[in-house]
Parts: structure tokens; C-alpha cells; sequence
């Protein structure tokens, strides 16, 4: 796979593709191409434009000025930050081309021309003519057309993506109600009829012809990526924001109570915490929280809810059978400042059908590494299909299990729902989740395919491990006793650092059920409201070079965003490598080939 254009293969001639303009303009520049899609959250460096992505074919390049081009986004809602971050400042790239739409992206685009008046164009040309984009050097677009060169043309010029023109609003022909219109009109003041503004552009670029009611929000836009994210807040609170559902918000950046005991310097707390200020101005709950759906405010199945944060959305379609898209940063709350959201995609019962299937190897005994791992290499698999996974029926993975699963799911892929046979909500009948009369591809998983996996997971070359990272997605009470059980009696080695993360409500039925104070005789440390995916130095220690986890989350996002190698495993090798500081290197029972005198059972 090529980051750049591959100049080894027969040089391409110069061609045009026709497509559909997302946010319309004019552009050119180097064309940067990869056939994986890309994170911008955990991905891109919103202050640089570099790729941090160390998974990612395009690792390095810088996207300032070129016109990028991947099949779409994946892993974090918080994209729609980042790309906005990036248009704020002149790190952006000149254009975006998609092989399918990418609400995530695009919603920064737009909320970029509301604030900054800055834009770029975002085009989507469908897969099979991405694939013509494969050895070109160089691109122009003008609205819906493309231009490929097989190198840079003599009369290139660069764009100034400030001189994109905005477009209209919204399709005229969206169905609206008179609550609708009256939000739109100004009537509820001047937040909430800019929110409708952009969740009626983005419901025509979904294809929505009419809106329907949100019983909840959770909001990822509480994350701080820089300024503008702050901007963005502290607008909306100037113009009268006031959520109109119940609304829960996701971790913000720092520990909110602690970040100067723990050493977090004032010039990044200060804006970050005044961020979580911001939203809660707007009526939404001190929660902090990744997790949510640990919250007794969680949602039932069958209700209809605007969550962001990929884990998150991932978790509620599918374990709890709520129904919610993969919501961007900023329309979430968009969303809850209106109570209304597009009627397309997962909140349809048509775009909850699985349209691949996986199937599993033979397996031994399981332990809680398997269930990242596992959603990880099916979250690569799928890209942005939903799968229907066979083969667990009678391995019953418990919540814990699942919850790790989808966060790890929702950081390789772009779907926002998965389906395993027999275990998930909807899928306790398999034939309920397959369109019906279609044959659905399948995909068959190998112990090698997962060995792979695990490789990539486990970037750490050293067997010294300095940071124990624990809690991404935030803990559950249930982690917090298995954590206590493994804990008891121990205590952690002295340059090694053991971190969990956590929502303080979590926290305060751990301290209640007594596995806090095990916890700390252990050494261990304990930081609410924030997440590994906004942590940095000093809590991760200065001089560590190497970190531990069990999260496939953290595993891939890590290297990229605090610059370490990692050891991905159990939860209790980890804390065995918390007590000596070493990493034993194992690989888990059922990753090892099966002797021939095993005779390992499929679970």
C-alpha cells in the first residue's frame, strides 16, 4: 500500500472522475492517497497537520496544503474537532476526497465556515473510482469534478482554502414541523437556531427527508482539541444555549478537580476545564464520562438518542439495542439544543442489518485480552459494514467483555453497531440481523489473522514497562473489583506507574464497595473526568518509554499520541508487570496453535 503517488507502477495519464460535492469549491495540490481510512482524532496532530496515525500507511506525512484522499474516516467522533482545529489554524488540507461519505469530516468543514469562514471542499466519488486515484501526483477540483495528473502541472497554483464560498443551508424540501421552523426561524433564540441551521445541512447531505425526536444526548465535543473547540462552546453560550433532552457529557481533558496535584500545566487545564464549564452552562450533566452507558441514565432498547463518542454509540446500538448514529463532535449538540435529529441510518430498523459475517477459529479458553483483540482485527475487517460475529455463542462474554470489544471495534472501523450471534440484543436469532434474500460476504478469522493483530497491538520492543494504563473506556465497578482481586496483598514496583481512569460515579461505588482502598495500598493512582486518549506527561511519567494496557484502544492510539511503545495484554498480566516492571512477552493460552493432542472446542 502506497501512502503517496507509486511512481514504480506504469505511470497513470491524466484523468477526470465526476462525484458528489459534500461542501462545495475549488482546490488543487498534491494528492496524498491511501486505501485505509483515517482516525483525525488520535490520527492528526491538530497544531502540525501531521498523520500520527503510527498504524496508518500515510504515519508522518504532513496534510497541509495537499488534497487527501482516503475512503473515509473511522475510529473517533472527535474528527470533527480536529479537522475544525486544523482550518482555524493553516494546517489543513487544500481538499478532502472520499470513497464514501464521512459525516464526521465534513461536519468540521462546515462548522469551520460558521465560525472561521474557512473551508475546504470535500468530494465523494464512490469506490470504484477511488481506485483510479491510486498513482496520481496531483489533483484539482471544482465542485462535483475531479482532475488527476500523473505529476504536478505546470500551472499549479496553491488554494486559499478561505476563499471557499459557503453554500446554501439546507434542501428546502425537508419535511418540518412548525416547532421545527419556529427553532429555525430565531424563535428560541440564536444558538438553537444555528444549531438547526446544522443539523438541517447535515440532514440533507445524509439524504434525510424528515427529522425525528431524541429522548437523550451524550456530547463529545467537550473534548479540548485547542482553541477553536473552546470558541466553538463558549459561542453557543453567548447566544443563550440550553439543551432541550437530558444531556450527559463525555470525558473532558483533565481531572477537572486534580489537574494542578497532578502536574498538568495551566496553559492547557485552564481552557479545558473551562470547556466542561461551558457545556454545563448549557444545561447538560457533570458526568465526564466515556462510559455513559455505565450511568443509570443509560438508555433502553428500542430509544431513540444522540450519542457521540465512537465507544459509546458503539456500545449503546449494540449491546443495548438504543439506536444512535456515530454522531460528530458539534452536532451532538447541535442535536440536544434542538431535541431533533435526521431519520437515517441506525435509527432505522433497514440500516441495523448485518452485511458481513465473521467467522471464528476453534478456541480454548478465553481470557479478557481476547475481547479488544478481537474487536480490533474485526473493526479492520469490516470498515464501515456492520458484521454479524459467529462463533461466541457459548463463550457468553459478560458486559466488561463487550464493552472492550466495541471500543477497540469502533477505533479500526467506521460502523457504528456489531451483532455477535447468540450474545447481542438483536442478534439472539442470527437470521433477524441479515438482509433478507441477500447473500452477506463472509470473512473467516484464522489464530494467525489474530497472531497478526496482536503484533500490531504490541509495538513495544523492550520488556521494561514504566506506565500500567488501565481504564479506556473508563472502568466499571465490576473492573474495579476484578482490579481489587488481583491487587490484594501486592504492591506495585517503584518506577512503575499504575493509572485508572474513571467516571466519578463509578469511583464512588468502588470507594463504597471497598476496592479503592485496595487499590491505593497497592500504589496504584486515580484520575476522574479525563481519558488516556487526552492524557499526556507528567501523568505519563517523563522518563517512561514503554506502557501497558489492556485496552486495544489505548494500544493503537498511544504510540501516535504520547509518543510510547506499548504491551498489549490481560488485565492481570498487567498488573503482574505493574509488581516486577517487566512485561512477560506471553502470548495467551488460546493465541497459541493447539498441540495434537488438544482438542479445543468451538465457543
Amino acid at each position: 500500500m502506497t501512502a503517496v503517488a507509486d511512481h514504480t507502477s506504469p505511470a497513470p495519464e491524466a484523468c477526470a472522475l465526476q462525484g458528489r460535492s459534500l461542501v462545495a469549491g475549488r482546490a488543487e495540490g498534491e494528492l496524498l492517497f491511501a486505501e485505509m481510512g483515517l482516525s483525525f482524532w488520535g490520527g492528526v496532530d491538530p497544531f502540525t497537520g501531521e498523520v500520527i496515525d503510527r498504524h496508518h500507511p500515510l504515519s508522518g506525512q504532513n496534510l497541509a496544503g495537499r488534497v487527501l484522499a482516503i475512503p473515509s474516516g473511522r475510529g473517533s467522533c472527535t474528527g470533527s474537532s480536529v479537522m475544525m482545529e486544523l482550518l482555524s489554524g493553516e494546517h489543513a488540507p487544500s481538499a478532502l476526497v472520499l470513497a464514501e461519505a464521512d459525516e464526521i469530516l465534513t461536519l468540521g468543514v462546515l462548522v469551520a465556515e460558521l465560525l472561521f469562514q474557512r473551508s475546504i471542499a470535500v468530494l465523494c466519488i464512490g469506490h470504484e473510482a477511488f481506485t483510479h486515484l491510486r498513482g496520481h501526483a496531483y489533483a484539482r477540483l471544482d465542485g462535483d469534478r475531479l482532475q488527476l495528473y500523473p505529476q504536478c502541472p505546470a500551472d499549479a497554483r496553491p488554494t486559499d482554502v478561505a476563499s471557499i464560498h459557503q453554500q446554501p443551508l439546507f434542501a428546502s424540501a425537508l419535511q418540518l414541523s412548525e416547532s421545527d421552523r419556529a427553532l429555525l426561524d430565531g424563535r428560541h433564540g440564536k444558538a438553537a437556531q444555528v444549531a438547526m441551521q446544522l443539523v438541517l445541512r447535515m440532514a440533507e447531505l445524509q439524504g434525510a427527508s424528515e427529522l425525528l425526536d431524541v429522548t437523550q444526548a451524550h456530547i463529545d465535543g467537550c473534548i479540548y482539541t485547542g482553541p477553536a473547540s473552546l470558541r466553538f462552546a463558549e459561542q453557543l453560550v453567548a447566544w443563550g444555549a440550553s439543551v432541550r433532552v437530558p444531556t450527559t457529557l463525555n470525558s473532558i481533558s483533565v481531572d477537572q478537580r486534580r489537574w494542578r496535584a497532578l502536574g498538568i500545566d495551566a496553559t492547557f487545564g485552564e481552557p479545558a476545564s473551562a470547556l466542561g464549564d461551558a457545556y454545563m452552562a448549557m444545561g447538560a450533566q457533570l458526568s465526564f464520562t466515556c462510559a455513559p452507558y455505565l450511568l443509570d441514565s443509560a438508555p433502553a432498547e428500542g430509544e431513540q438518542i444522540v450519542w457521540a463518542e465512537s465507544n459509546a454509540v458503539v456500545y449503546a446500538n449494540s449491546v443495548l439495542g438504543a439506536r444512535t448514529l456515530k454522531y460528530p463532535d458539534y452536532l451532538d449538540i447541535c442535536i440536544a439544543l434542538t431535541g431533533r435529529a435526521p431519520k437515517v441510518g441506525c435509527h432505522q430498523d433497514e440500516h441495523r442489518l448485518a452485511s458481513l459475517q465473521i467467522e471464528l477459529p476453534p478456541l480454548g479458553e478465553l481470557d479478557d485480552a481476547f475481547y479488544p483483540l478481537l474487536g480490533y482485527h474485526v473493526g479492520l475487517l469490516c470498515g464501515s459494514r456492520i458484521p454479524l460475529v459467529c462463533g461466541l455463542e457459548k463463550a457468553q462474554p459478560n458486559l466488561d467483555d463487550l464493552k472492550a470489544f466495541g471500543a477497540a471495534f469502533a477505533t479500526s472501523s467506521a460502523a457504528p453497531l456489531f451483532h455477535i450471534a447468540g450474545v447481542t440484543p438483536e442478534a439472539l436469532q442470527a437470521e433477524h440481523v441479515i438482509h433478507s434474500g441477500q447473500p452477506v460476504p463472509t470473512e473467516r478469522v484464522t489464530l494467525a489473522d489474530l497472531h497478526r493483530s496482536w503484533d500490531e497491538l504490541n509495538s513495544a520492543d523492550e520488556a521494561a514497562v514504566g506506565l500500567v494504563a488501565l481504564g479506556n473506556p473508563h472502568f466499571s465497578l465490576s473492573e474495579f473489583a476484578r482490579l481489587a482481586e488481583l491487587c490484594a496483598g501486592r504492591s506495585k514496583h517503584p518506577d512503575v506507574s499504575l493509572v485508572v481512569t474513571c467516571g466519578r460515579a463509578i469511583l464512588e461505588q468502588a470507594r463504597a464497595a471497598g476496592h479503592i482502598a485496595v487499590l491505593e495500598a497497592f500504589g496504584a493512582t486515580l484520575v476522574t473526568d479525563t481519558c488516556w486518549c487526552m492524557l499526556g506527561e507528567p501523568v505519563v511519567p517523563t522518563g517512561c518509554r514503554t506502557l501497558m494496557t489492556n485496552s486495544g484502544k489505548y494500544a493503537h492510539y498511544a504510540p501516535g499520541l504520547v509518543g510510547r511503545s506499548v504491551h498489549f495484554a490481560s488485565l492481570a498480566e498487567c498488573v503482574d508487570a505493574a509488581c516486577s516492571g517487566q512485561a512477560s512477552g506471553r502470548l495467551p493460552h488460546w493465541l497459541q496453535p493447539a498441540s495434537p493432542v488438544e482438542n479445543p472446542t468451538h465457543v
